[in-house]
C-alpha cells in the first residue's frame, strides 16, 4: 500500500474510541448475528451456515464425512490385496521388470537384494461378496466387507511421509495449501453454530513404533479464510487449548470482553479491508460458544455399555483410537461437517509381524464399529467414511524377511463406506506382486474428487483466487470421479 492511501485510511486513537463508545452494542450484535445473516434453521437452536452461494452444485449423497486417516502407510499386501503368487515367491528376488526404475527411500537405497516378502498372515474370504482379507489381522473389518468399497490401485508420486501425507490431504506436496476439510468447510459451511465445521482427533498406536510426526498444516486452511481450519480436540481436561476462561474471568465478563474486542476488530476491518479480521471475529465467537458445547460433546459417560462393547474397552480411555471413533460419531450427530482422525504408527520398517499386528489390533474393532454404529442409527446412508493412509508398503522386505517393508506409492489400498458408495465391491487391479497398477488406477487427486463429488461438489468448480491463480483441491492436472464404486 502506498503511503498516501495508508494515511487516508488511518484514524486517530480518539476517533477510534469515539466509534467504540457509540457503536459497541451494534458491533457486538453484528459479530453475533454475522454467521446467521445468511442462515436457515434446520432444527431448534441449530442454525445452518449455508457456505458459498450455489453450493452444493448438485444433490449430495453425503451430508458429512469421517476420514479415518492411518498415518504411516498401511500394508495393502498384508491386509487387502490378495496375491497367491507372493507365497510362491517368498524369499526370492523381486524381478527387475517389476521393480523397474522406481525411486526408493534412503532406507532402501543401499540394499543389494530385494527379496519378496509374502503376507505375514493368510488371507480368507468373507461376506456375501467373497472378499479376500488378511482377516487374522483385521477380523472385525473383515466382518463389514459387504458394506465397504475397496480401492486396490490408489497411487501417488510421493515416497516419503511428509510430502505424502501433505499431498493426499491438501492436493500438493508443497506446504501452504488448504486441506480437504477446510475446503469442505469453506464450500458447504456448518450445520451447527456451536461446533466447527471441521474437527480433528489424533491418536498413537500402542506398539513400539512411534510413527511420524503430525503437523497442524494437515488440517490447515492455507490461503482460505482461517476460520475454516480444523479444530483439534485433545484428550484430557482441556479438549481445546485456551478455550477455558482464566481464573477470575466468568462467562459474563468474557462476553463483555468479546463485545469490546469485536468492536475494535470491526472498526479495523472497515479501515483496512483485511478479510482475516472478520475470520478472527468469527473464531472468537466460535470459541465462546464451544465453552459449553465441547464439554458436552467430550463427555462419554452418557453412552450405554453396549456401545463400549461395540467399539472395544479402549473407547473408555480418552485419546485412544477407539475413543476418537466414538467421538467422531458424536460429532457428526451434532452437525459437524467433516471429522478427521489421524492415527500414527503404520510405518513398519522393523519388526513387521509384531508391530503390524499391534497396529491392527488398535484400530480394527473401532473402525468396523463406527461403520456398524452409523448403520444401526440410520446415519451411514448420508455419512461418507474413508479409511487409508498416504501410501502403501513394498512387496520386498527391508533386510531380513519379515523385518519390515519400505514405502510404496505406486499402488496401495483404501476403503470407503456409506454416503452413496456401493458396498461389497472392489475397484482396481495390481500385478501379481502388489507392485504396479494393471487397471483401474485411482490417483489421490481422483480420490479427493470422489469425496467432493459425494458431498455435492464439482471439484473443478470449487476454487479460490490466490496469487493470480484459481486454486483448487485437485490442482490443475486431470482428476476423475471414481464412478465405478458409486451406488
Amino acid at each position: 500500500m502506498d503511503p498516501v492511501t495508508q494515511y487516508n485510511r488511518a484514524i486517530t486513537r480518539r476517533q477510534l474510541f469515539n466509534h467504540v463508545r457509540n457503536g459497541v452494542g451494534a458491533a457486538a450484535l453484528a459479530s453475533l448475528l454475522g454467521p446467521l445473516a445468511y442462515a436457515e434453521t434446520i432444527s431448534p437452536g441449530t442454525p445452518k451456515d449455508l457456505g458459498l452461494p450455489g453450493l452444493p452444485h448438485f444433490n449430495p449423497k453425503a451430508k458429512r464425512a469421517i476420514y479415518l486417516f492411518q498415518s504411516g502407510g498401511p500394508s495393502h499386501i498384508d491386509l487387502w490385496d490378495y496375491k497367491p503368487n507372493l507365497n510362491l515367491m517368498h524369499g526370492k528376488p523381486l524381478p527387475d521388470s517389476v521393480k523397474g526404475t522406481q525411486r526408493v527411500t534412503g532406507m532402501t537405497s543401499g540394499q543389494k537384494e530385494f527379496l519378496v516378502n509374502a503376507p505375514i498372515k493368510p488371507f480368507k474370504q468373507h461376506g456375501r461378496c467373497g472378499r479376500s482379507v488378511g482377516s487374522e489381522l483385521i477380523p472385525y473389518t473383515a466382518g463389514i466387507v459387504d458394506d465397504i468399497a475397496v480401492l486396490k490401485a490408489v497411487n501417488t508420486e510421493a515416497i516419503n511421509h511428509d510430502p505424502g501425507i501433505t499431498y493426499i490431504n491438501t492436493g500438493s506436496q508443497q506446504v501452504g495449501h488448504a486441506s480437504l476439510g477446510a475446503w469442505l468447510s469453506y464450500g458447504l459451511g456448518s450445520e451447527n453454530e456451536n461446533l466447527p465445521a471441521y474437527m480433528v482427533l489424533i491418536s498413537q498406536g500402542t506398539g513400539k513404533n512411534p510413527g511420524q510426526p503430525i503437523f497442524s498444516r494437515l488440517w490447515g486452511s492455507g490461503y482460505l479464510p482461517s476460520e475454516h481450519q480444523g479444530v483439534r480436540l485433545r484428550s484430557g481436561a482441556d479438549p481445546v487449548m485456551h478455550l477455558n476462561n482464566p481464573d477470575g474471568v466468568d462467562r459474563e465478563l468474557r462476553r463483555d470482553q468479546l463485545d469490546a474486542l469485536a468492536a475494535l476488530n470491526t472498526q479495523r476491518a472497515q479501515t483496512s479491508g483485511d478479510p482475516e479480521i472478520e475470520a478472527r471475529i468469527a473464531q472468537y465467537e466460535m470459541a465462546y460458544r464451544m465453552q459449553t458445547s465441547v464439554p458436552d460433546l467430550a463427555d462419554l459417560s452418557t453412552e450405554p455399555d453396549w456401545v463400549f462393547e461395540l467399539y472395544g474397552e479402549d473407547a473408555r480411555r480418552p485419546g485412544t483410537y477407539a475413543a476418537n471413533c466414538l467421538l467422531a460419531r458424536r460429532m457428526i450427530e451434532r452437525g459437524v461437517r467433516f471429522v478427521q482422525l489421524f492415527h500414527r504408527g503404520w510405518d513398519q520398517h522393523l519388526s513387521l509381524v509384531p508391530h503390524l499386528t499391534n497396529q491392527c489390533k488398535d484400530t480394527d474393532q473401532a473402525s468396523a464399529a463406527l461403520v456398524t454404529d452409523l448403520k444401526q442409527r440410520g446415519l451411514l446412508d448420508d455419512t461418507l467414511v474413508i479409511w487409508g493412509g498416504e501410501f502403501g508398503r513394498t512387496a520386498y522386505s527391508q533386510g531380513k524377511l519379515n523385518a519390515g517393508r519400505d514405502h510404496h506409492g505406486r499402488c496401495f489400498s483404501m476403503w470407503l463406506a456409506g454416503g452413496g458408495i456401493k458396498g461389497g465391491v472392489e475397484h482396481g487391479i495390481t500385478d501379481d506382486y502388489c507392485y504396479n497398477v494393471v487397471d483401474g488406477g485411482v490417483h489421490i487427486r481422483d480420490l479427493n474428487a470422489t469425496i467432493l463429488h459425494q458431498m455435492g461438489i464439482d471439484h473443478e468448480r470449487l476454487t479460490f483466487k490466490y496469487q493470480g491463480l484459481s486454486q483448487r483441491l485437485t490442482g490443475v492436472e486431470e482428476a476423475h470421479v471414481v464412478k465405478e464404486i458409486l451406488a
